[in-house]
């Protein structure tokens, strides 16, 4: 019961981590705010979870519905200790130059500025209370190159630079800031992936995972589980000294 009593703001906790880590940091005691593009999947999971469990609809690139966010977690728990910006989107694997400015200026809204707006908002009552952590989730293509995934991969580096600015910024006021860095693992996003390769490809999703699951050294892509408990320990109290990182969970991908 690590998180008895704190107050935990999870931004794309519909499905795929978000929703493995609302039921785990539940399970630990946590109140929640559990945020979503989709409202009626969000209230859903909340419903699922019963207790101190509250859900809201927000588009994370708007920063009017990330402010009023906060504001209802502030007026209904009067504390944040923990958010978590997991909310983000993908795209297919697209060449640089094929890849259209739409999809390029959406990711980088979603994905970045999402994260931006959140901090902007999340960062100030925790400075007010002199404590707190923000786990930001990008992804191994924001450590490395990402061939075919230049869109993405670009909005994740921006996530983990932003992440490092933020921590710089807050530490001497007892605020963490890290990133999560997870590369392939089995969420419906990964499905989405797998099916655009394999159409690109001619060949079945199964060949498709195979063929992804070849890049990584352990020979797998992750459980969403594992990824979710590495959420869990990033923002544990015993974890208190560690801000401005960004933690790979990639079985070795940007090992090599």
């Amino acid at each position: 019961m690590r998180y008895q009593g704190k107050t935990v703001l999870i931004t794309g906790a519909a499905g795929g981590f978000g929703r493995l880590a609302a039921e785990m940091f539940a399970a630990e005691g946590a109140l929640l705010c559990l945020a979503d593009l989709d409202r009626e999947a969000v209230t859903a999971v909340a419903a699922r979870l019963g207790g101190d469990v509250i859900a809201e609809a927000c588009d994370v690139s708007q920063e009017g519905q990330v402010a009023a966010l906060v504001a209802v977690v502030m007026a209904q728990f009067g504390r944040l200790d923990v958010a978590i910006n997991n909310a983000g989107i993908g795209q297919s694997f697209t060449k640089l130059t094929e890849l259209d400015l739409a999809t390029f200026d959406r990711l980088m809204a979603v994905n970045a500025r999402g994260v931006f707006l959140g901090m902007k908002h999340q960062l100030p009552p925790m400075l007010a209370a002199k404590t707190g952590a923000i786990l930001n989730v990008a992804s191994a293509a924001g450590l490395v190159g990402a061939g075919m995934l230049s869109g993405y991969a670009a909005s994740k580096h921006a996530v983990v630079g932003l992440t490092k600015a933020a921590a710089d910024e807050v530490a001497r006021h007892n605020v963490r800031v890290n990133a999560l860095c997870p590369s392939f693992a089995a969420t419906p996003l990964f499905d989405e992936m797998a099916d655009d390769l394999a159409g690109a490809r001619g060949e079945s999703r199964e060949d498709a995972y195979a063929r992804i699951a070849a890049r990584v050294p352990m020979r797998r892509v992750a459980a969403p589980e594992e990824v979710a408990r590495a959420m869990l320990w990033l923002c544990a109290p015993e974890n208190s000294f560690m801000t401005g990182q960004a933690v790979a969970v990639d079985g070795g991908l940007t090992a090599v």
